[in-house]
This record gives C-alpha cells, sequence and structure tokens, in this order.
C-alpha cells in the first residue's frame, strides 16, 4: 500500500459530514436519469444527523410520497451551503435541529410521522421553517429529477418549449379544463 492511499473510513472523517441514501425504485424515472441508485452529499457545515434531520424535516413541509430523498437531498445542499458560507444561518440550522430533538425527548428522527409533523406545526413561524421552505421551493422543484419525477416537459429557456411543455399541464394530476392556454402565435 503507498503512502498516499487512505481508507474509506480515514478519507470521511477527514472530508466531513457525509449524507447517504439508495434510490427508492430502481425501476423509476429517477432511475433512469440518474448515473447511479446510490447517492451521497458531503456536508461542509452540518453533521450527517442535522442534514437527515433538515431532510426529513423539508419532507414534510413539502410531503411528496414518491418523491425520492435524492432530490430532497438538494435542499440539504443548498442549506448546508448557506450554513458554511454565513454562521448565523449555520447556528440557526443546528439549533432548530437541536430543539426539534429535545422536544422530541431524543433524536426527532426515530419518532413517528405524525409525531415528527406536530414539531413541524409547532415550528411554522420559526425562521428556520421560513428558511427550509424558501429554500426549498427552489432547490426542491427546479431540478431535472423532480422534473422527471412529476412528469414536466422541460424548462422554459429550452429550445422548442413554445411547442413542447409551454402550455401543457398534463403533468399536474387533474388539472382544469382550459387550465393549459392556446400557444402564443409565432412569427
Amino acid at each position: 500500500m503507498s503512502d498516499h492511499a487512505v481508507s474509506r473510513r480515514a478519507f470521511l472523517r477527514a472530508g466531513g459530514a457525509v449524507l447517504t441514501g439508495t434510490l427508492a425504485s430502481t425501476s423509476g424515472v429517477l432511475a433512469l436519469i440518474a448515473p447511479s441508485t446510490s447517492w451521497a452529499l458531503e456536508l461542509e457545515a452540518l453533521d450527517a444527523h442535522q442534514g437527515a434531520t433538515v431532510l426529513q424535516f423539508t419532507r414534510h413541509v413539502f410531503p411528496h410520497d414518491r418523491l425520492d430523498d435524492a432530490v430532497y437531498a438538494l435542499v440539504v445542499k443548498d442549506l448546508d451551503a448557506g450554513a458554511a458560507e454565513d454562521p448565523t444561518t449555520r447556528r440557526m440550522l443546528i439549533d432548530a435541529v437541536r430543539r426539534l430533538d429535545e422536544a422530541s425527548g431524543g433524536e426527532w428522527l426515530s419518532r413517528s410521522a405524525a409525531e415528527q409533523f406536530v414539531q413541524v406545526q409547532a415550528m411554522e413561524a420559526t425562521p428556520f421553517f421560513v428558511k427550509v421552505h424558501s429554500t426549498a421551493v427552489v432547490s426542491l422543484y427546479d431540478n431535472d429529477m423532480a422534473f422527471a419525477h412529476f412528469g414536466y416537459p422541460g424548462r422554459k429557456g429550452d429550445p422548442g418549449y413554445i411547442h413542447r411543455g409551454f402550455n401543457d399541464l398534463h403533468w399536474l394530476p387533474d388539472p382544469p379544463d382550459g387550465a393549459s392556454g392556446p400557444v402564443p402565435e409565432t412569427a
């Protein structure tokens, strides 16, 4: 073994916390676009427990039963990056996880979904809830994995958008008749 060889465990310990997961379905639409069925997110400011707690909290704020944790991890990634840059954000996230754990009498993650949700509701007016919510609105829904999951055909700037998805709301469950509107005239 060379002097430069490092065990996986030593690398992870030296590199900070890592949040990991596996795609829930290896036959779903995400599996088709993902390079692997496993994913990992290296955290800069949060530890693995804090990252997992923020991920689960986000699931309660924006619940989608079949949306994979890999998509929710994008919210954690953005919150962690913000916490790495701003000590106030870091402290807010860490304190909120600590409060969730304390209110649960242990680890919040070990509680049932119903018990977790009670704590989420109790934090609805806090800066933590607002930060998770405002970050998730963009991080959770504006990415190719979410687009694939929900069946959204493309981004506004994609070539051919006017003729491929502009007025197609079929990716939403039960859109009202006429909600898509007409395709605009092209010159």
